[in-house]
């Protein structure tokens, strides 16, 4: 009994024994399942997803442009509240126009005061085609009529020389020298009449310069006029394009000067701006197709194309450019911004923000364009340059 008692003792511990090593080799069996399956879905995942190239480096743009006031006051209007949306030119405030009315005012005076001085200039040029060559022959004149007295008093001056002592006396003969003497003045008068009145062009010409004055003078008091209008008419800030007020920084009582930022319209049109890694771009191509996730909505699908690639890194057109010349240096990898236009999925009822996290995918394998120089077009009036047609040929 104890024989057959220790025999299935052994029968047991053999069976037990040779257990685990059944259970040993299906575990390995199911394991290698397991990483074949997982090679090949990661094969498969690799091959459907090659041609895609996706960053999470990418945010939400658009256009927000700034106003600001053209002049100065407090704000007596305020027409618009935050996030409202606006069309072009709807009134957002006002600006106190009584300073600027009160300049208008007193451009449009000078300006009346010196378009009279204007016509009072041309008349007197007018006048004056005939006043100065009047003078020149009323100089002539005086001194042809002075001359011709100088020849009477001659004359009798020579009568009283020759006749007898006996038949005059001593004072018609001074008589006669003092008229001759007086004649001979008013020649000498009469010349000098005559020579202020020969510059007859001079003359006119610098009335017609004085005319010329006063017509610039004109213009000059017209420009002043013109800016008190404008002055007065940018009293009124109004939107410089469709959107939604953003940034406003402004309420009813406030002082603004010229050029301070005030608000700000954000356009509808929104694009997305990815920083792709350098090593990233080497097929891209403007055109290529693009998937787009939205973080803060994720039901929406949203299809694009790439606009273009920009043409310099992120770190290149920053505030401090890095300097690489140095003895330190550690290469990093560069971004470079990608700008991508939404061409559908977009909800016509919910704007996209600015600045949201976006998700990108790029297709590399749909069509593109190229992204070099364009060829330079020369026009039919240009002859082409001989080495370009030599390259032709």
């Amino acid at each position: 009994m104890a024989e057959v008692h220790s025999e299935q003792s052994e029968e047991v511990s053999a069976k037990e024994n040779s257990a685990p090593p059944k259970k040993s080799g299906t575990r390995k069996v199911v394991l290698t399942i397991v990483i074949v399956a997982l090679a090949v879905l990661a094969g498969v995942y690799f091959y459907l997803t090659r041609n895609e190239v996706e960053t999470d480096d990418a945010f939400t743009a658009g256009r927000a442009v700034s106003v600001a006031p053209h002049v100065s006051g407090y704000v007596v209007g305020l027409y618009v509240n935050d996030n409202q949306f606006v069309r072009k030119g709807q009134l957002l405030a006002r600006i106190d126009p009584r300073d600027w009315t009160a300049q208008r005012d007193e451009a449009v005076g000078n300006l009346e005061q010196v378009q009279a001085a204007f016509e009072a200039s041309q008349m007197m040029y007018l006048v004056a085609q005939k006043t100065y060559p009047g003078h020149l022959v009323e100089a002539q004149g005086s001194l042809a009529a002075a001359k011709a007295q100088v020849f009477k008093a001659e004359t009798d001056y020579k009568r009283q020389m020759r006749v007898q002592r006996a038949a005059t006396s001593q004072q018609d003969i001074d008589y006669a020298r003092a008229a001759l003497d007086a004649a001979k003045a008013q020649v000498m008068q009469a010349e000098g009449l005559l020579q202020i009145a020969e510059p007859v062009q001079p003359n006119v010409s610098n009335t017609k310069i004085q005319v010329s004055q006063q017509e610039g003078q004109v213009k000059t008091a017209q420009a002043r006029l013109d800016n008190a209008v404008l002055n007065l008419g940018w009293t009124e800030l109004r939107a410089p394009c469709d959107g939604w007020i953003s940034e406003r920084n402004i309420e009813q009582g406030n002082y603004v000067a010229t050029g301070q930022h005030v608000l700000s319209v954000v356009e509808p049109e929104v694009w997305v701006v990815a920083n792709y890694k350098e090593t990233q771009i080497t097929d891209m191509r403007p055109g290529q197709k693009v998937d787009i996730h939205v973080d803060a909505y994720p039901s929406l699908k949203l299809k694009g194309h790439i606009d273009s690639l920009q043409k310099g890194t992120g770190a290149t057109f920053s505030a401090f450019p890095p300097e690489n010349a140095t003895g330190n240096y550690v290469k990093i990898v560069q971004r470079v911004p990608v700008k991508i236009i939404i061409d559908e999925g977009l909800n016509p009822e919910q704007q996209l923000a600015l600045g949201l996290s976006v998700e990108p995918v790029v297709h590399v394998d749909t069509p593109g364009r190229p992204d070099g120089v364009p060829p330079r077009t020369t026009s039919a009036a240009q002859p082409v340059p001989s080495t370009v047609t030599e390259n032709t040929k």
